[in-house]
């Protein structure tokens, strides 16, 4: 079995497009799924499909919700962690840091992580 893509509901397809595209993605098909505008994207060893939903509506905060269940968030590794949230910032003017850079033991292993989100919350977690 092999990992074929991550899809993503998105408020505003144009708006995520530039985010992950900030990110090293690129589009690599634009659609229509029903009624809605949708793209493949592809980038860091993967696929992510975005789907615009025609009305959208808040959920729950799965980073801020300790009782979230669900799928989390997508994790990246980065070589520089803080060059690469600048370039990030210099790309899009503006990111939310979710959690700033810091360092955190993962298994036996430590590394420097920090969560930012995609515009429409979602979290993501650079890992150098």
């Amino acid at each position: 079995m092999k990992h074929h893509h991550t899809s993503i509901r998105t408020a505003d397809i144009f708006r995520a497009i530039a985010f992950y595209e900030a990110l090293g993605f690129e589009v690599t098909e634009r659609f229509t799924a029903g009624i809605t505008l949708a793209c493949w994207m592809q980038g860091a060893g993967t696929n992510l499909e975005l789907m615009q939903v025609p009305e959208p509506k808040n959920i729950n905060d799965p980073f801020g919700d300790e009782h979230y269940v669900g799928y989390y968030h997508l994790s990246f590794h980065v070589e520089n962690l803080e060059i690469f949230l600048q370039d990030l910032v210099n790309k899009l003017g503006k990111v939310k840091l979710l959690l700033p850079p810091r360092e955190q033991t993962i298994g036996d292993r430590l590394y420097k992580v920090a969560f930012i989100a995609d515009p429409d919350g979602l979290p993501i977690e650079l890992m150098q």
